[in-house]
């Protein structure tokens, strides 16, 4: 889920928040891969959104950590009318669990890319 490609998100240094959503998956796909694909471009014009990392396993487990400026714009997903439609497909139709957690991001580092390091130069 970072931006499409295979690459970890960019984020700030320090002091944003990353909402992390763990879930496991049902059999039936249902129409969870075109809403995936949906919230992803949703989700990537949202004030306040950096960035996302996503995975998962051949056994359903899946984990996606989100990356935002501030509670309020963690609150405006949230709140988004598509977003909800999603949230409850997902809590009746493609989720036999999840658990969603919000924390603060206070340190932050690892080896990143070239073109991330210039879009760091640039901030």
């Amino acid at each position: 889920m970072s931006s499409g490609q295979n690459r970890i998100a960019e984020t700030l240094d320090t002091d944003y928040y990353a909402v992390i959503f763990t879930s496991i998956r049902t059999d039936d796909d249902r129409g969870y891969g075109q809403m995936a694909d949906r919230m992803v471009r949703l989700t990537s014009q949202m004030p306040g959104f950096l960035g996302a990392d996503s995975g998962g396993d051949s056994d359903g487990l899946g984990i996606t950590v989100s990356y935002w400026k501030s509670e309020d714009a963690i609150e405006c997903w949230k709140a988004h009318s598509q977003h909800q439609v999603a949230q409850a497909a997902g809590k009746t139709t493609w989720y036999t669990e999840y658990a969603l957690r919000v924390a603060t991001v206070e340190r932050a580092y690892g080896k990143i890319s070239e073109l991330a390091e210039a879009a760091d130069d640039q901030r």
